[in-house]
């Protein structure tokens, strides 16, 4: 039988101009500028209230869109939902500008909240809080039957917020105003939390921690060291134990 052969025909790929390049790692840097600024944003976990749920030098990415109170849908992957209770969210400090914080929301707007040895009520039911840390400390009147007892001349407490508490206190039980929430850390024994500088105003939660995509072994006071000598001796230490201080199996770790 003959043979026949089909030919076929080459044509050479176009080749990517400058100007093209350019404009498409521009494109690349601009999306991660929106998504950094506008989507998530990174933070370090400086300090211990919130153990074992986040451990110092936990880095984190934290969704800034979810708690948005500006538009009711962003898109499928990032849907708008209000804050609700058991949230941990990263928020400025309502008493030292510039200091962003984590807690767990435990009172919403027209929640009513007290502490009975340690125990939370909210709206007069006891609280089951499986995330807590079991290293309950020793017993603080002030901090383990808030609000019972006044906030008046109590150590770390901000100096408002014992007219403030007073306002806002009915029947016992703490009655969070509207606008606002009452945040705790998940270790109780040492946590600064809403029982000494008061409510968290809506407008100054940033968003909600997603994941933990790196941990690091960190000194619990290394977020008291703050002079460029100091810093600089940290980094050299993160340089060269790397590896064998970087906690593993915490990357990736889902925060909730």
């Amino acid at each position: 039988m003959p043979v026949t052969t089909r030919t076929v025909e080459k044509t050479e790929k176009r080749k990517e101009t400058l100007a093209e390049s350019v404009l498409g790692i521009a494109a690349v840097l601009v999306a991660g500028l929106f998504i950094i600024t506008f989507v998530v944003q990174a933070f370090e976990i400086p300090s211990g209230s919130m153990e074992n749920t986040l451990l110092i030098g936990d880095h984190v990415f934290v969704d800034r869109l979810t708690p948005t109170q500006k538009a009711s849908y962003v898109g499928p992957l990032m849907p708008y939902r209000k804050v609700r209770h058991g949230d941990i969210i990263v928020f400025l400090s309502p008493v030292q500008a510039g200091l962003y914080v984590v807690k767990r929301v435990i009172g919403a707007p027209g929640d009513r909240i007290h502490l009975q040895n340690g125990i939370v009520y909210l709206n007069g039911v006891a609280q089951k809080e499986p995330y807590l840390n079991p290293n309950h400390g020793f017993y603080l009147a002030y901090r383990d039957d808030f609000p019972k007892y006044s906030a008046a001349g109590v150590p770390d407490v901000a100096p408002l917020w014992p007219m403030v508490l007073r306002e806002n206190i009915q029947e016992g039980d703490l009655v969070v105003p509207q606008g606002y929430y009452f945040g705790m850390g998940d270790n109780r024994a040492e946590s600064l939390d809403s029982r000494y500088w008061g409510f968290i105003p809506q407008e100054n939660i940033v968003g909600r921690p997603l994941f933990v995509y790196w941990s690091f072994e960190t000194p619990r006071d290394q977020y008291e060291r703050t002079s460029v000598a100091d810093r600089v001796t940290f980094l050299v230490h993160i340089v060269t134990h790397f590896f064998s201080d970087t906690r593993w199996s915490r990357m990736f770790h889902i925060v909730h």
